[in-house]
């Protein structure tokens, strides 16, 4: 029997062609304990695939069936050959930073086989500082970037002198101890309901769907009406046409780097501003410089879609995909930095109180009117109202130092999705106390990112010297 799969979920897998991959990924850098050497933990990462345990998540098969009339569905505990999804590569002389990315670049540009759980693993040694690359690519259809966080972070302790800890592929070590106990909290089905209880239940359930209905037309209108006045929200009507909005090819361009995320902490406590904010007004900085220095800025300013977390503190691992979506004015066309905070900081926050008066469900239905304008460009259909120029998010990583069988997880970079009509796609994570910026593009339309690096760092000192810092 197929467990369900979302209509969001399953649109990342109806869009989806050798062109237009739809994965994410990360790829995480891990320095060896003192005494030991990336040789170690690559044995000991290589000792647990002979356990022949994976995690619930990475078990879960995408199918189609008559049952299902066509549909897409999960196949819950699918057979895993890990000698498939796990895999060994090695970096070419010097065993740079360089020559890494470059080889993330490749792996991510690749599909994943449909015939099996959507993922891979590649563990990558070669590095010339001693340290141990893990480049891993999930589905997103089974993941959004949030919960493939969850899912790394269950695998790591903040213990340096833990050991036997789970791979980044097998069941977390709670998960593991409950279903040896059989602990009826690790079976995912729910339960509990009383029979008893199942009328009012329905009734409460009838209600609940009625309300929500009902709240959509004011949800949409509302959205409408924002984008009309050019306030922020779900929706933008004023993206322009630029060079990152553009039929994609399947090669990708990957660029990344971190700065300490207290720097961004101080900016944002100076300016009244979130570490969000920062984050979009230094995309911002940067991209103003790359697009001008190919004389391709528009006279308007980008506008950045957005994703925000919609994911509770119950079912944070689930499957599938959780996340609504604000449009940001980037104030490309503006010179002052702290003019562009101001402009960036403003949309975000009208967005947000737009948002916080809404359902889950309204939220949901007030992003996928904004997104429509890219998600008829990803099925090859124009539309009247142009997307988003760019993809811009911020998925929250851990706040402090974490280990893998005493092996200290240094880096975490992240790679996500171009798509048609939005070339570019930065993503930024947090670990410890620094702040990754990882920059996927398509490599025939958008040219050299390593500029961009140099960007993001101009700008982000540009805010602190307008800030007094």
């Amino acid at each position: 029997m197929l467990l369900p799969m979302s209509p969001a979920d399953s649109m990342f897998l109806l869009a989806e062609s050798s062109e237009h991959p739809m994965h994410v990924g990360g790829l995480a850098l891990f320095t060896p304990q003192d005494g030991a050497d990336a040789a170690d933990v690559l044995a000991t990462l290589e000792e647990a695939l002979t356990h022949d345990s994976v995690a619930p998540l990475l078990r879960r098969q995408a199918r189609r069936s008559l049952t299902s009339l066509g549909q897409w569905g999960w196949e819950s505990d699918a057979e895993v050959d890990l000698d498939y999804h796990v895999r060994r590569d090695a970096l070419p002389a010097p065993g740079g930073i360089t020559e890494l990315l470059d080889l993330v670049a490749r792996l991510h540009a690749g599909l994943l086989d449909r015939d099996r759980p959507l993922w891979e693993m590649h563990l990558i040694e070669g590095l010339s500082d001693g340290r141990l690359a893990v480049y891993m690519k999930v589905h997103h259809a089974l993941a959004d970037g949030v919960a493939a966080m969850k899912l790394l972070r269950s695998t790591l302790s903040e213990d340096p002198g833990r050991r036997g800890m789970p791979a980044p592929w097998e069941p977390p070590m709670r998960e593991r101890r409950l279903a040896a106990a059989g602990d009826p909290a690790s079976d995912p089905a729910p339960g509990g309901l009383n029979p008893l209880d199942l009328p009012s239940a329905a009734l409460r359930v009838a209600r609940g769907v009625v309300g929500e209905v009902v709240g959509l037309v004011p949800a949409l209108a509302g959205t409408v009406d924002r984008a009309l006045h050019q306030r922020g929200g779900a929706l933008s009507l004023t993206a322009p046409q630029s060079m990152l909005n553009v039929p994609i090819g399947g090669a990708r361009r990957f660029a990344a780097r971190s700065w300490p995320i207290e720097r961004l902490r101080l900016v944002a406590k100076h300016a009244d501003a979130t570490v969000n904010d920062v984050v979009l007004t230094m995309c911002s900085g940067a991209l103003r410089v790359y697009m001008a220095g190919l004389d391709a800025l528009p006279e308007n300013p980008l506008v950045a879609m957005v994703p925000v977390s919609l994911r509770g503190e119950q079912g944070e691992n689930r499957a599938g995909n959780a996340i609504g979506t604000l449009m940001c004015n980037l104030g490309t066309h503006l010179a002052d930095p702290v003019r562009r905070l101001e402009t960036v900081r403003a949309c975000m926050r009208e967005g947000k109180d737009a948002m916080r008066t809404r359902s889950r469900a309204q939220v949901l239905a007030m992003s996928a009117l904004g997104a429509a304008p890219l998600g008829l460009g990803m099925f090859g259909l124009g539309g009247p109202i142009r997307p988003p120029n760019v993809m811009i998010s911020n998925v929250p990583g851990p706040a402090t130092p974490l280990y893998w069988n005493g092996a200290r997880l240094s880096a975490l970079y992240p790679l996500s999705i171009p798509v048609d009509g939005q070339a570019l796609n930065i993503t930024c994570t947090s670990t410890d106390d620094e702040i990754a910026f990882g920059l996927t593009g398509c490599r025939r339309s958008v040219p050299d990112l390593e500029p961009m690096l140099g960007h993001l760092d101009d700008a982000l000192g540009a805010l602190e010297q307008a800030v007094g810092l």
